[in-house]
């Protein structure tokens, strides 16, 4: 709590909150087909188009591509342009998709809601101009909480497995992207007044050029950064993103009774919304509490921590039949350290990158991305092609002890190198 106090008469609050909406609105439309993934593919079906679990792991998975590709060039023009004008622009090809799946409702065919889902790409890709934002306002020793507080925005997936479902049974599927509509237009103008760049006394920008992001990427510090994010970030909206298709596919008939007996809900989509929601909530809340925690123990060690109960957990969940809400215990706590490892990943990169973070930032946002989409299409093969997802949650959690066995590799190059000079905990 301390690294919260210290916050106070530091940086600029209304533009550390701005960042935190910004992501937060951008979030929940970044993710906003998950949640309605059944009522989209039933829609699909009355116009005659039966989608298939390969078409729907595509739809589910290409907003999390778009967005990871993204990242860069925003990124880029974080650097070039500046984080607010930026935003701006992003956030104004959002309102666009947005509107386009709400007025072609029920009529949409697929190819154009792979259209929208390209387009959503941009608010994934927001990650890219909040957080580095947010940053440039803050000393090093509170970049853990900062960009903490900033990535907590991911909450917005929450909003969206609690009340899309609801709202699409009310008034119809395309009547969210309305909605959400709605609420990224009051984002846009909210921002437009309320959120700074750093001047030039807080925060120097440096703008860079092409050689730049190859110089970076030559750097392996970039790729072991890339691996980490791709497995904390990635797994979290991954997850995310393909929660209400795994639970409805493995847990209908247990979210059925539940609804019924204890909710008075008939509609089990909502139900499984409901549930998402809970697990996806630990992962997004407790991000803020990651880089904290990262502060105090150091980024390696929390990382250790973090990624070792998530291997584990994805270890049980794999090899063992869990009966309805073990499972979802079992979801909450991987999603809750997922959620703490990111917080963590981004303690030390603007401790590392620090002039370069702008471009780190879309770089490494992009790695993350890529390894939601690697994971909500390796669940989907996991189902078609062995009718379970067993294999899926085994390969996952090896790629996260590849991450394990990394962070060992780097941990006395970093504390002894860079990691001297950094300004925080390593």
């Amino acid at each position: 709590m301390a690294n919260f106090k210290a916050l106070k008469g530091q940086g600029h609050f209304p533009t550390l909150f701005m960042a935190f909406l910004y992501f937060d609105m951008s979030f929940m439309v970044w993710t906003m087909l998950g949640p309605l993934s059944t009522e989209i593919a039933e829609a699909l079906a009355k116009n005659g188009f039966m989608i298939t679990p390969e078409q729907k792991a595509t739809l589910l998975s290409l907003p999390i591509l778009s967005g990871a590709i993204l990242r860069i060039l925003l990124g880029f023009l974080v650097d070039k342009i500046g984080a607010k004008k930026t935003a701006l622009i992003a956030q104004s090809i959002v309102i666009s998709a947005l509107l386009m799946a709400f007025l072609r409702g029920d009529s949409i065919t697929y190819n154009e809601l792979l259209l929208v889902a390209f387009g959503l790409g941009f608010a994934g890709a927001s990650f890219a101009v909040a957080l580095p934002q947010a940053g440039q306002w803050y000393p090093p020793k509170l970049q853990g909480v900062v960009l903490g507080i900033a990535g907590a925005g991911n909450i917005g997936v929450v909003l969206d497995f609690l009340f899309a479902p609801k709202i699409a049974e009310l008034w119809g599927w395309s009547a969210v992207f309305g909605v959400g509509a709605i609420g990224a237009v009051i984002v846009f103008f909210s921002y437009l007044f309320l959120a700074k760049d750093a001047p030039s006394s807080v925060y120097k920008p440096n703008p860079k050029k092409v050689g730049d992001y190859l110089r970076l990427l030559k750097d392996k510090d970039t790729w072991w950064f890339n691996l980490f994010y791709a497995v904390s970030f990635g797994g979290f909206v991954g997850f995310a993103g393909y929660m209400k298709v795994y639970l409805m596919n493995s847990y209908q008939v247990d979210m059925s009774a539940f609804g019924l007996d204890y909710l008075g809900e008939e509609n089990v989509k909502v139900v499984a919304g409901y549930f998402g929601a809970i697990c996806i909530f630990a992962g997004a809340v407790l991000r803020p509490i990651g880089g904290a925690i990262a502060d105090k123990l150091g980024g390696v060690k929390s990382l250790y921590i973090f990624y070792g109960a998530v291997a584990i957990l994805a270890l049980i969940i794999a090899f063992i039949d869990l009966p309805f809400y073990a499972a979802i215990f079992v979801l909450f706590l991987i999603m809750a350290n997922l959620g703490m490892a990111n917080g963590a990943v981004f303690q030390l990169v603007p401790q590392r990158f620090g002039r370069d973070i702008g471009i780190m930032t879309g770089i490494i946002g992009c790695a993350g991305g890529l390894g939601g989409t690697a994971l909500i299409k390796t669940l989907g093969w996991s189902k078609g092609a062995f009718d379970g997802y067993s294999v899926g949650f085994m390969i996952f959690a090896t790629v996260v002890i590849v991450a394990i066995v990394g962070i060992s590799m780097v941990k006395t190059r970093w504390r002894t190198t860079w990691g001297v000079s950094a300004g925080g905990r390593i």
